[in-house]
């Protein structure tokens, strides 16, 4: 990962607390070329010591780089967008605001047993969120026993973590006021960036 030295985020806290804020991460593996899935992962654990889980499909390519002991690298990606500097007091070169985590893992294939508990820990863990929540056991056991056998389960042990949040640390205090200002203007992503933004710049 490229960690300018303003923007490095290692600290245990916030990687812990970054990867369950935004689970949907891309993985990556070596074959004869790099392939990637986009998949949720979540964490058991703490911050201190924690590993990852997720599962993929049987019928998935990468399922062949997902043998004990094999490597993988999980992206997990935060708020993102450009700022423009026309949003300056004086004129300076645009730029693009992000904040991610990276994670070096090694993989262990999961018991079918191993796989059933991942799933209802993730099926509830979303669920949760819902008005009007459908949890694991309430899913048709058929159903079920039908989908299982199509997905490999797997933990991911780390093995090295980088984090990094560029979040207009360092800038005038009144351009960071004003970059946040017009990004709240914006879609979904923006008004995140802008509250990112105004949380590492203490606004």
């Amino acid at each position: 990962m490229y960690q300018p030295k303003n923007y490095i985020k290692d600290d245990p806290e916030f990687i812990f607390k970054f990867i369950q804020n935004h689970p949907f991460a891309t993985m990556v593996s070596k074959l004869k070329n790099f392939v990637a899935t986009h998949v949720p992962v979540l964490t058991e654990g703490d911050a201190l010591n924690f590993k990852l889980y997720a599962h993929i499909a049987n019928h998935n390519e990468q399922l062949k780089a997902l043998q004990d002991g094999a490597e993988v690298l999980l992206i997990f990606s935060g708020a993102q967008g450009y700022v423009s500097s026309s949003w300056y007091a004086e004129k300076d070169i645009s730029t693009w605001d992000y904040s991610a985590v990276h994670v070096n893992a090694r993989i262990k294939l999961q018991t079918p047993q191993e796989l059933e508990s991942s799933l209802k820990k993730l099926v509830n863990t979303f669920e949760n969120r819902q008005k009007s929540p459908l949890f694991y056991h309430e899913i048709p056991q058929q159903m079920l026993l039908d989908h299982l056998p199509l997905i490999t389960g797997f933990w991911a042990e780390p093995f090295k973590i980088q984090g990094v949040a560029k979040l207009h640390q360092g800038y005038k205090k009144e351009d960071v006021k004003s970059s946040i200002h017009h990004l709240e203007k914006g879609d979904a992503q923006q008004k995140l960036l802008a509250r990112e933004i105004k949380k590492e710049n203490a606004l």
